[in-house]
């Protein structure tokens, strides 16, 4: 089964610079000396977007000095002594990305080679799993001239899943199908088997609920994209499609499937990540930002010329 995106104004632009993109996924040195980053608490880690160098600061303190490590991706995240950087390969047609699997020094343990081009990446909460979302070309239904293949792979045992494209979803009573079903955003829940995605088809999005070990889901809220779940498990933050190319972000409560829309005015195209049950990062106008989970409060700027936020416990 393929995959289509829907019709996107923000995410088209993303394929577009990404598909021109040419930094090195390798460790490259540049005018500033690469730092020897390890993986320990109370870090902001993200990518530093004028060099593409993963970058971190003192969560505690964001507005210091940040030290760059050697690393460039495109996309980057981290959970326990795990992190996967996809990065882009230069100047290869169709598009190639290379999926980094990392460990606590930001050594690479392990490397897939994957088409299309860095959309968003995850690490489950305890590290065993990685997964991304990649845009890919030339699915024949796609209106937009771009797919997603949204896959996974287990650090412990080796195993890759190039796509999750055959995962059985339920919408209601009945079993999903269509030829445009595609996937974006897996987030896995503390116990490595829960995990959300959004299924896009027809127009429509829809959060997925799965079962990794049982491998079925089923769909328990339209106009949901981007999820990701929150340290408690207990709520989703997620874009909400509001316009044409205009998303805000809400706060999901699995329970009762009350949203709460965050006091984040601007349009917000990424995956949300929460730095604890109470706040909520996400890149915008090339910048992280920090936002209260329940919908007070203001927005926070706390790194410039920054995205793809990553924080340690």
């Amino acid at each position: 089964m393929k995959k289509i995106v829907l019709a996107l104004a923000g995410t088209a632009l993303l394929v577009a610079a990404a598909a021109v993109y040419t930094v090195s996924s390798r460790h490259d040195a540049d005018a500033t000396p690469a730092a020897q980053l390890t993986l320990g608490p109370g870090q902001l880690l993200f990518r530093d977007t004028p060099s593409g160098r993963i970058g971190a600061v003192p969560l505690a303190e964001p507005g210091a000095k940040p030290q760059l490590s050697g690393l460039k991706c495109d996309r980057f995240a981290v959970a326990e002594q795990t992190a996967v950087c996809l990065a882009v390969e230069p100047g290869t047609l169709p598009a190639m990305t290379d999926v980094l699997v990392l460990d606590d020094h930001l050594a690479v343990r392990h490397t897939e080679k994957l088409p299309g081009t860095p959309s968003r990446a995850r690490v489950s909460p305890d590290g065993k799993r990685v997964d991304w979302t990649l845009f890919v070309t030339g699915d024949s239904y796609a209106q937009t001239g771009f797919s997603t293949r949204a896959g996974l792979y287990e650090v412990d045992t080796g195993r890759l899943v190039k796509t999750i494209e055959e995962l059985p979803v339920f919408v209601g009573d009945q079993r999903y199908f269509a030829a445009d079903v595609n996937y974006w955003g897996i987030t896995f829940a503390p116990d490595g088997n829960r995990f959300y995605a959004t299924l896009g088809s027809k127009g429509k999005t829809y959060l997925v609920e799965a079962d990794y070990k049982r491998y079925r889901g089923k769909a328990i809220r339209e106009n949901v994209e981007c999820p990701s779940l929150s340290p408690d498990a207990t709520r989703v933050a997620f874009k909400k499609k509001v316009g044409d190319g205009v998303w805000r972000l809400s706060v999901l409560d699995l329970k009762t499937l009350e949203e709460t829309e965050l006091a984040e005015q601007q349009s917000v195209d990424d995956q949300a990540l929460w730095q604890d049950d109470h706040t909520v990062l996400y890149g915008r106008d090339n910048a992280v930002w920090a936002v209260p989970a329940d919908g007070s409060g203001a927005p926070r700027k706390l790194v410039q010329g920054a995205a793809s936020p990553a924080v340690t416990g």
